[in-house]
């Protein structure tokens, strides 16, 4: 069934991050049973002709799009449990927090938390969001860029903004950290309100 806890929309930099930060915590017990999915909708991201060479732990010379490749392999071997949707555009949110409807340009979903990662064109068309887009504050006002107004990543109850959408200048760490951030707010929420971070270390010597 196409129904969701949350569903990340937008396959770049920060909604990868939510998606990875999200499935490392699956086997807490406050994540189990939750379902995520994430829209893998890439056609325009920035990372196609991005190069890095100045991004900490990326090996200098890294093509962004292998970047998101290999993030969404990196996704679907490690954390199998988050759906990943292929090659839909999601076109409406409609609804509020617990009983969101989310169309896309092939089916209907059900969710009952959305984080929007998508790129922050001019040209953004997500019915039920218009609202709340405006300038970009970070940005050079020739690109015509927007975000969507948003307190620390909140636009509404049950509907979080990530990544250069949220306000924040295009920065792959940066948008990334954002991804990232998200996820702990919710898996905060989902946690009984105990601020919660997800951390994998090495095992003690013996």
């Amino acid at each position: 069934m196409n129904i969701f806890d949350v569903l990340i929309i937008g396959g770049g930099p920060a909604g990868l991050s939510c998606a990875l930060t999200l499935g490392s915590a699956g086997k807490k017990p406050f994540v189990a049973d939750k379902k995520i999915g994430i829209f893998i909708h890439q056609s325009e991201s920035g990372m196609h002709t991005a190069l890095f060479n100045n991004a900490l732990g990326i090996n200098p010379g890294t093509k962004g799009g292998d970047i998101l490749l290999h993030g969404q392999k990196h996704l679907f071997d490690l954390y199998p449990q988050i759906q990943q949707i292929s090659d839909e555009k999601v076109l409406k949110i409609d609804g509020k927090e617990g009983n969101f409807t989310v169309i896309s340009e092939q089916n209907t979903y059900t969710a009952k938390q959305i984080v929007v990662a998508v790129t922050p064109s001019a040209n953004f068309n997500i019915e039920g969001l218009l609202s709340y887009v405006a300038a970009h504050p970070k940005m050079p006002e020739a690109k015509k860029r927007i975000h969507l107004r948003n307190i620390d990543h909140v636009v509404a109850p049950g509907i979080f903004v990530a990544g250069v959408l949220a306000g924040h200048r295009s920065q792959f760490i940066i948008a990334a950290g954002s991804g990232a951030a998200v996820a702990t707010d919710i898996l905060s929420a989902w946690n009984e309100g105990n601020h919660t971070m997800v951390h994998d270390v090495l095992p003690a010597d013996k």
